[in-house]
């Protein structure tokens, strides 16, 4: 069950993001540039928080992600590859959509009740 304090917390920080969003892409230039004086050093500091909780240690893992059962989870953490992809990956490094083929029809192959094989047909 869902902590109601972090219910909270998730729940206004997601309402301040939809917030700020929607002002950069739908403000006038004016508001746009005020809030991007205002916000986006905040929006970095908050960033650069959560990546200092996952600096990596001598080893080059993340000390605050879960362990798995053989170990630390494989380096960089989550935090770092989200980050990454989120603002320093270009459009062109994304990976493409898959596009969507019809599979690939095998034969069946039936036995024969003499213990030979044979394709149907």
């Amino acid at each position: 069950m869902r902590s109601p304090i972090f219910g909270q917390l998730e729940t206004s920080l997601a309402e301040y993001l939809v917030d700020v969003a929607r002002g950069a892409s739908h403000g006038d230039d004016r508001t746009v540039a005020r809030m991007a004086r205002h916000e986006l050093p905040r929006l970095v500091e908050a960033l650069r928080a959560v990546l200092d909780e996952h600096a990596p240690d001598e080893y080059g893992r993340c000390p605050n992600c879960r362990a798995s059962r053989f170990g630390r989870t494989p380096a960089p953490c989550r935090a770092y590859l989200s980050a990454h992809l989120c603002l320093v990956a270009p459009d062109d490094e994304q990976p493409a959509p898959v596009e969507r083929t019809a599979p690939i029809r095998r034969p069946v192959v039936l036995a024969d009740p003499r213990g030979l094989m044979r394709a149907p047909g």
